[in-house]
This record gives C-alpha cells, structure tokens and sequence, in this order.
C-alpha cells in the first residue's frame, strides 16, 4: 500500500518538530508539506533540518495551496484562528483533519462541525493512548462511586508557556467524569476559588490549573470519600507521544465517511 501523505501545521514550533519526527518514524506514512504562519523566520526551510533529521527535501510554507498539495491528512496543534481557517480549507479539498489544539470557542466548534460535514475530522484534547485509556478509567470510577460520598477534582499542570486553562485534557476527563454521573460539566463544574466560598457543593467536579517550568502535562482526578482517596493520573514525559498518537489518527481515517470523529472512535472505544 502507498504510504499516507501528510501535512503540518505549525512546523516551526515544539509540536510540529515533534510531528515531523513522528512521521519521519512510521514507515506508513511520508511528510508532503508544512506550513507556518506569514512572516515566520522557518518559510523556505528544511523540515528535516527543523526536526534535528537529516533533510528531507520538505520545505516550510506560508501558503495552504502548497503546504498541503497532494495531502490526504493535516495535523494540527496550533491555535484556535489558525485551526478554523485550516479546517476550511481541508473540507473544500477533502483532506482529514487531526485537530490537537484546545482552548477553541463556541463559535469555533460550529465552524468544525460545519467542516467535518465535507471530511473526516478526528478532534481531541488529548492525543495520548494513555489519556484515553486514563479518561475511561475515569468515567467507570465516577459512575460507580457515589457523588455524594465522593467529591471529584481534576488537578493539571503544564509548562508556563501554555495559554489556555482548564488544559483540553483536563476538560476531556472532567467530560468523562460527568458522563459517568450522568450530568453535564458545564452546569456542575467549578473553575476557580477565591475568598470565601463556603462548603463543597455535593456532585461538583473541580478544577485546579497549576504552570510553570517546562512540565509537558500532568493530569490526576482525584475522588476523595470519607477516610480514603481514590487517585488516577497520567504524566506526560515527552511530547512524542501526541505526536504519534496524531499519526495513528491520520491513518485511521483512511477511507473513512465525513464526520466529527474522536480519539475514543480511533482506538474502537465507542459502540
């Protein structure tokens, strides 16, 4: 079978270096085109080069017409502006869209939904196969261990360069936790405390948003009952291992319908 083609979005950064390096490792895949944004000092490089490769003959793009000609995936892990104009432009070309950036509006949702009804687009907050399988474990907890016995909180922590909070993968545990009480997060999270804010609500599911240094991710739920507590927690000690988990996603979904797919729908998680 011919290798997959795939682009990138973000090339110069962390993630995208990362994703070269992923597609470089997968003998099922190939690097066709990157892109960064207008006036970034990377335009004109070597991809290769860029990831600490030999080169690879890729060069960094400003344009999407270039960047992802002959592309049947775009990997994503930039920010919510770019992600929607990069959808846009996957659905008119029918390309698949792996979607890693979080911190994304209403408003931006609509716009993915209007786009994965042309493509396939697998959008999660967490590529990682162990937040996945953490956030299940999650969800099997939550629904069997009393609200009203058991408080639950989700503790994260990321480098000081992250600009968003809750993280997408605290959120996509909180959204675990909830389905497993049958509830919905927004009506029952809690976000921040300050001052005095009285006792705990019963059925409430915390938030607590920790930065600094250069910590990938950290995420720990913890359900805390009267006399013991229950913690499960993933920790992130390299960033490969998004990168492979986006990969992973561009190759599921070859041949697959139109639609706003998951990482739980990668992984055969959902009925």
């Amino acid at each position: 079978m011919d290798k997959m083609r795939i682009a990138i979005v973000g090339a110069g950064g962390r993630m995208g270096r990362n994703l070269i390096r992923a597609i470089d490792e997968n003998e099922s895949v190939e690097l066709s085109g990157a892109l960064e944004r207008e006036g970034a000092a990377q335009i004109g490089a070597d991809c290769g080069v860029l990831a600490g490769l030999e080169p690879n003959g890729v060069a960094v793009s400003a344009s999407m017409e270039e960047a992802f000609s002959g592309a049947r995936a775009i990997l994503d892990f930039t920010a919510p502006a770019a992600t929607v104009a990069v959808a846009r432009h996957a659905a008119k070309n029918g390309i698949a869209h792996i979607i890693g950036t979080t911190g994304l509006s209403d408003d931006d949702d609509n716009a993915l939904a209007a786009a994965a009804e042309m493509t396939a687009i697998v959008r999660s907050g967490n590529m990682s196969m162990g937040v996945i399988m953490l956030s299940v474990l999650v969800e099997q907890a939550a629904r069997a261990l009393d609200a009203a016995d058991w408080d639950l909180e989700v503790l994260e922590m990321h480098h000081r360069h992250k600009v968003d909070a809750p993280s997408g993968t605290a959120l996509l545990l909180g959204e675990a936790a909830a389905k497993g009480r049958g509830i919905d997060l927004e009506e029952h999270s809690v976000r921040v405390r300050d001052g005095h804010t009285g006792p705990r609500e019963n059925g409430s599911i915390g938030f607590a948003t920790l930065r600094g240094g250069s910590v990938v991710g950290d995420h720990s739920v913890i359900l805390a009952g009267q006399g013991e507590r229950v913690t499960l927690s993933h920790h992130a000690e390299d960033r490969m291992i998004f990168a492979r988990g986006a990969v992973k996603a561009a190759l599921w979904t070859h041949g697959r319908a139109p639609g706003l797919y998951s990482m739980y729908d990668v992984l055969g998680l959902t009925s």
